[in-house]
């Protein structure tokens, strides 16, 4: 997991999160995963409630309150309901944000409508799990002619050196992985062409299939 400093901090600007939760009001249906504060797996993956309201941030899952009050001018800043430093990242594109705590990591995936539709309603991401693979996630995917984006379920398993092999299962319910290598990017059975645009690969199959994947899920917390 990457340390915290004053140049990683990553702060997205007000517009940032208000831009991305624009589509949820002011409360949104979301996925939390935690991770331990030094630790590249996550050890929950819950459903959880992301709030804003006036700049103040309440996450809720079933477990934990987290309250954040914003501090001082440099958006992305925060207080925790005891007074101790939290911070909101960038990392997932406009699939969700980060919050780094001093003992742990949140990253909050945004719910979308299609999400009722995926894994077998106790895991979104299903048929992948944490018994099989450090992370799992969901990707926006996009299928082989088609015109909007939806969301593909995958497993992470990480390597050394912010490296990781994803298995995605497709929208036609195939499964591939893509291995995001230090000095390449390929797949299983596929040849694709990748490309990082700030903190999101996007993954073009030759067949026309797009994923996008935030670098957060390669190099975890």
């Amino acid at each position: 997991m990457h340390g915290i400093t004053s140049l990683a901090y990553w702060a997205l600007g007000i517009c940032s999160v208000g831009c991305a939760m624009s589509a949820f009001a002011d409360s949104a249906a979301a996925r939390c995963d935690i991770y331990a504060a030094g630790s590249d797996k996550a050890s929950a993956s819950v459903d959880c409630t992301f709030s804003q309201r006036q700049g103040r941030i309440t996450l809720v899952t079933d477990a934990a309150t987290y309250d954040l009050t914003p501090v001082g001018d440099a958006p992305g800043n925060y207080r925790d309901a005891v007074g101790r430093p939290a911070y909101r990242q960038s990392g997932l594109g406009d699939q969700g944000l980060i919050f780094r705590f001093e003992d742990q990591s949140v990253f909050v995936y945004w719910k979308r409508a299609t999400d009722a539709s995926s894994g077998d309603g106790n895991n979104p991401t299903a048929p992948f799990t944490t018994d099989d693979y450090d992370a799992t996630t969901i990707l926006r995917c996009r299928a082989s002619g088609a015109s909007e984006f939806g969301d593909c379920p995958a497993g992470i398993l990480r390597m050394e050196d912010g490296q990781a092999s994803i298995v995605v299962q497709n929208p036609a319910g195939e499964q591939f992985t893509i291995n995001f290598m230090r000095d390449y990017v390929n797949a299983t059975n596929r040849e694709v062409e990748a490309r990082l645009s700030g903190d999101t690969w996007t993954v073009k199959v030759s067949d026309g299939e797009v994923y996008e994947v935030p670098l957060a899920a390669i190099e975890g917390g």
